[in-house]
């Protein structure tokens, strides 16, 4: 059922706004959301599993949180709702949270949430993302529905954020066979060839200013808000960055090895700037889908990230959606070239923090959480 718009509004009347706490789970990209929010004259929450994980912090005093709360297990967040109200907590959602949590415990969370948690809903599952994608106009790999029918390279993913863990490729049905896990929600994407960018976007919903977005259907011919291109980077995974120097991917399964597309870091990168008008335009469809995903939609508010391959026709291809805050975005807590250009220092976790100061002073908090 999730958190109502009254229901909200309640909680945050009981807030007082002069002592906003930002809360998010020590993982993923906690450090520059805690470091953000230093910034922006917050006080913070850290959130965390086991000493390990609060200790190593300590090696960051501009993100150490001011406060910690230790867990047994993250879904006891639950039975902390009433306690992180009264510590006028906003809890900032990422890959790690969602995952933690679950998607189901996570919307029922009873705590003022950055952004529009309803969107999550949409990104958890991979066939309502590439529904919200194509009604967005953003060109996307095909999808073989049933494994008999690959005749060429796929890749096979999972459902959630697990960063790449258990992907694998498949040239025909006997390599699905041989790797795939039936107990789990999959989905079959031809393997597109090219290079893989991921854009990491922010749409502010209270701005009149800078790029708008125009609203289709429902909301056709209104200005939405601000979209703005934030960074930029390509993944590093292990360990099939490393595999095209030991043969070919027969030769490789003789040895009795599987190249695993585990995300073990980021890079920063930019892209021509001829195709930036190309990825505003897929930005902004897919922003003003998230307004027509279901009635009453709020749409997509603050971070996301398209994931995209750029063939050597420079062509677009949006593989995944991420509609929250992605780790790639971890290079640029002192800025990006694209962020930059607009003000210096700003990462994506200062921008979330920005937003939240911005709607205090605009007694506008319940138009940004959920």
């Amino acid at each position: 059922m999730g958190v109502g718009v009254s229901e909200l509004r309640n909680w945050l009347s009981a807030y007082d706004k002069t002592q906003i706490t930002i809360g998010v789970v020590a993982s993923h990209s906690s450090l520059q959301i805690l470091h953000g929010a230093r910034l922006e004259g917050f006080r913070t929450l850290g959130i965390a599993v086991g000493e390990n994980r609060r200790r190593y912090y300590s090696a960051f005093p501009g993100a150490d949180p001011d406060e910690w709360l230790m867990l047994d297990d993250y879904k006891q967040m639950l039975d902390y709702a009433e306690w992180f109200r009264e510590q006028n907590v906003i809890i900032i959602p990422h890959g790690s949270l969602v995952e933690y949590l679950g998607s189901d415990n996570f919307k029922e969370l009873q705590v003022p949430t950055f952004g529009n948690r309803g969107i999550l809903h949409w990104e958890s599952s991979r066939e309502r993302q590439r529904q919200w994608l194509l009604e967005g106009g953003c060109m996307m790999p095909k999808v073989i529905d049933d494994p008999h029918d690959i005749d060429g390279p796929v890749i096979v993913k999972y459902a959630g954020a697990k960063g790449g863990e258990g992907y694998f490729i498949a040239r025909d049905y006997r390599d699905f066979k041989r790797n795939v896990k039936l107990e789990e929600e999959f989905t079959i994407q031809e393997y597109v060839l090219g290079c893989r960018y991921y854009l990491h976007f922010f749409f502010d919903p209270t701005a009149s200013d800078g790029f708008q977005v125009r609203g289709k259907k429902s909301k056709e011919g209104q200005n939405l808000g601000r979209l703005e291109l934030l960074s930029m980077d390509r993944r590093d995974e292990s360990n099939v960055d490393e595999f095209y120097k030991l043969g070919s991917l027969r030769d490789l399964r003789e040895m009795s090895l599987e190249p695993s597309f585990v995300v073990t870091g980021n890079q920063s990168v930019v892209i021509r700037e001829s195709l930036l008008p190309k990825a505003f335009e897929m930005a902004e469809g897919t922003v003003a889908e998230s307004f027509e995903l279901e009635e009453g939609s709020r749409g997509m508010i603050g971070p996301f990230c398209l994931e995209t391959i750029v063939t050597d026709k420079l062509e677009f291809r949006v593989f995944e959606i991420s509609a929250r805050i992605v780790a790639g975005s971890n290079p640029f807590v002192g800025g990006s070239p694209y962020s930059d250009i607009n003000e210096p220092f700003m990462s994506t976790g200062r921008r979330i923090a920005r937003s939240i100061r911005k709607a205090i002073d605009n007694d506008d908090l319940d138009s940004i959480l959920s």
